[in-house]
């Protein structure tokens, strides 16, 4: 029997979850304007959010995806609508006042960020199409159940140690003198 290739999916997963998108740009973000625990909260929805399409894709959603393309389809455009949204979002931000401080009532919660980062990574094409690819690279087709398990969990580990760095690498950025370029910058 073929193994798992542990080292193909630790490697691929680092360099996706770590490459700049919509997640880690939420996590930095949340980090620097709100501190270490909103930012925690935001990346811990995207963890969530990442565990489920290695679920998904564990068990069966490149099947169900290639035999409903409207289905891909459907997410696709779901995902780049969303990512549009965000995007003009970061843009308006990054243009408005000089001041970025936001009012008490504007400050995000642990639950509403949770789900923000849940919602960005569901919606994610980019996520979509990594696991997919992870799965049909690193694990072979007989893999049973349990080796699909291990394969969930190393990938969120991977996750969760990618998101948490940042969320502690972004706060430590958050010198108010220099939040406004750092801000501008990302």
């Amino acid at each position: 029997m073929e193994e798992i290739n542990y080292l193909l999916i630790i490697v691929s997963a680092f360099a996706a979850i770590a490459s700049p998108g919509p997640a880690t740009l939420a996590i930095a973000g949340a980090s620097m304007k709100h501190g270490r625990y909103l930012g925690l909260s935001l990346a811990a929805g995207v963890l969530t959010g990442s565990l489920l399409w290695s679920a998904f894709a564990a068990f069966g959603l490149a099947a169900l995806m290639h035999t409903n393309v409207w289905l891909f389809e459907t997410l696709r455009y779901c995902g780049a609508l969303y990512l549009l949204y965000l995007a003009w979002k970061s843009l308006r931000s990054a243009f408005q006042s000089a001041s970025l401080e936001l009012p008490d009532s504007q400050i995000s919660t642990v639950k509403g960020n949770y789900v923000k980062g849940l919602l960005i990574h569901l919606t994610n094409p980019k996520a979509v199409l990594f696991f997919g690819a992870l799965y049909s690279m690193g694990v072979p087709a007989a893999a049973g159940s349990a080796d699909l398990i291990s394969v969930i969990l190393v990938v969120g580990v991977v996750s969760s140690s990618v998101f948490s760095g940042l969320r502690s690498a972004f706060f430590t950025l958050r010198d108010p003198a220099a939040l406004p370029q750092v801000q501008k910058g990302i």
